[in-house]
């Protein structure tokens, strides 16, 4: 038996202990109190769980280099954009040079 298995055993020693007096406090029965103690467990487990992170799209990765080139060269020095550009005029020179990156390279 391995560390976890023993673990896992000895927990379940300690709830089943103490569901009796919980059982008897409440005036449920044994078997009402752990299906309770068990639900709100799992939906504890599903509820901390981390979300799974998507996979970033080749597009979405070459967006991103790509704006903050033109970013770069359509702002000041103190981060204001400049007479003319602005962050739609920005993304629409992005996307347009992604595009025609990503049909050069099929």
């Amino acid at each position: 038996m391995d560390d976890a298995e023993r673990t896992a055993r000895i927990l379940r020693a300690v709830a089943d202990a103490l569901l009796v007096p919980v059982a008897k406090a409440t005036g449920l029965r044994p078997e009402t109190v752990q299906t309770i103690v068990e639900g709100s467990s799992v939906g504890a487990v599903k509820a901390g769980r981390a979300k799974r992170g998507r996979k970033v799209s080749a597009y979405s990765r070459e967006f991103g280099r790509a704006y903050r080139r033109h970013a770069s060269k359509m702002k000041k020095k103190n981060g204001d954009w400049r007479s003319g550009c602005s962050h739609g005029k920005c993304m629409k020179m992005a996307h347009k040079e992604t595009k025609r990156l990503m049909k050069k390279r099929k």
